[in-house]
C-alpha cells in the first residue's frame, strides 16, 4: 500500500484490511473481488493483485515463510529492490537500505549533487560500518525513509533541526546544486461515451487499452481526436482529474439506449458491492444527475 502512497492516505485502508484479513493464509484464499474492494480508492490496482499472488506462493510454495535473500524475495510479483530491501530489514533486522525519494534527496543534500551523479549502491558499500553500526536495523531503514519525509523535505527543509546538518554540503552551501529533476506531468484529453438505460445502468467494458487503468470496468474511453464521432451523442460536461503523474481533461458523452454494442456489459450505478476504480465512480457520480 505504501507504493506511491503516503503514509496519512494508507493508514485508515490498512486499519481496515486487517481487521477483514488478518493472516497471510487468508489473504491467499480470499476471493480477488473481496481483496479489491478492501483496496477500492487506493489506485494502482495492479499493487493489489501482486499482493494477492504473492500471499498465494508464499503460502502454498514457502511455507508461509518470507524468503530471507534479495534475489529470492524479488522473485515474488510486485517486488523489487526498494520493496526487497525494506522486508528484509523490517522483517529479518538485515543491515539495509530502503532507496526510495526521500533516502536519495538525503544522500544527494550531503553530497549537494544531483541524485543522477551518485552511485546510491556504491556509497552504501563504501560506507557500511558507519551506518549499519546498531543491531537496530529495522528501525534504521524506517528512520532514513522518515527523516526524509519530515525533516529533508522536498521544499524547505529543516536544516535548523537537522542532527547531521555539520555533515551536509547542502545546508553548508551558499549555493545549493539542483537535486532532482522535476516529475513531468503528462496531460492527455479524453473523450468518454457513456451508454445508459432506464434502470439507472451503465455500459462498462474491459477493453479499453488506457495504461493507467488496464483490465478495469470502464465506460468506452476514447483520445480526443478529429476522428471522433459526436453526432449521435449528448454531451454531459467537461472535468478535469489526476491519476499519478497524468492531467487528464475529459469530455464526458451519454445516450440512453436499452441495447448496447457486445463488448460492453450493464452493471448498476448505485451497485456499492462491487469493485469500481475511483476514475469509473467519479463518472457515476457526473451521470446519476441524468435521472
Amino acid at each position: 500500500m505504501l507504493q506511491q502512497t503516503q503514509v496519512k492516505t494508507v493508514i485508515p485502508y490498512f486499519k481496515k484490511f486487517i481487521s477483514e484479513i488478518k493472516s497471510l493464509k487468508k489473504l491467499s484464499s480470499t476471493s480477488e473481488r473481496k481483496v479489491l474492494k478492501l483496496w477500492e480508492g487506493l489506485g494502482y490496482y495492479r499493487r493489489c493483485r501482486n499482493l494477492i499472488e504473492t500471499a498465494k506462493i508464499i503460502v502454498k510454495k514457502n511455507r508461509s515463510i518470507l524468503p530471507k535473500t534479495l534475489i529470492d524475495i524479488k522473485k515474488l510479483p510486485g517486488i523489487g529492490d526498494y520493496t526487497g530491501n525494506v522486508l528484509l530489514a523490517l522483517v529479518y533486522n538485515q543491515p539495509r537500505l530502503a532507496l526510495d525519494g526521500n533516502v536519495k534527496r538525503v544522500f544527494s543534500r550531503i553530497f549537494n549533487t544531483h541524485e543522477k551523479k551518485l552511485d546510491f549502491e556504491k556509497i552504501i558499500e563504501k560506507n557500511r560500518k558507519k551506518l549499519f553500526f546498531s543491531k537496530r536495523n529495522y528501525d534504521f531503514v524506517e528512520a532514513t525513509m522518515e527523516f526524509g519525509a519530515l525533516i529533508c523535505k522536498p521544499k524547505e527543509p529543516l536544516c535548523s533541526l537537522c542532527p547531521i546538518n555539520k555533515f551536509c554540503k547542502f545546508s553548508n552551501s551558499g549555493k545549493n546544486t539542483k537535486l532532482t529533476d522535476k516529475v513531468k506531468i503528462n496531460k492527455k484529453s479524453y473523450n468518454i461515451f457513456c451508454y445508459l438505460n432506464k434502470y439507472k445502468q451503465i455500459g462498462l467494458t474491459k477493453n479499453n487499452n488506457l495504461g493507467f487503468l488496464k483490465e478495469y470496468n470502464l465506460p468506452i474511453v476514447e483520445e480526443k481526436s478529429k476522428k471522433n464521432k459526436l453526432k449521435n451523442w449528448n454531451f454531459l460536461c467537461n472535468y478535469k482529474n489526476s491519476i499519478s503523474n497524468k492531467k487528464l481533461d475529459i469530455n464526458l458523452y451519454y445516450k440512453f439506449s436499452s441495447k448496447i454494442p457486445r463488448n460492453l456489459n450493464w452493471y448498476s450505478i448505485c451497485n456499492n458491492k462491487e469493485f469500481i476504480p475511483t476514475f469509473t465512480k467519479k463518472i457515476f457520480k457526473q451521470v446519476e444527475n441524468l435521472y
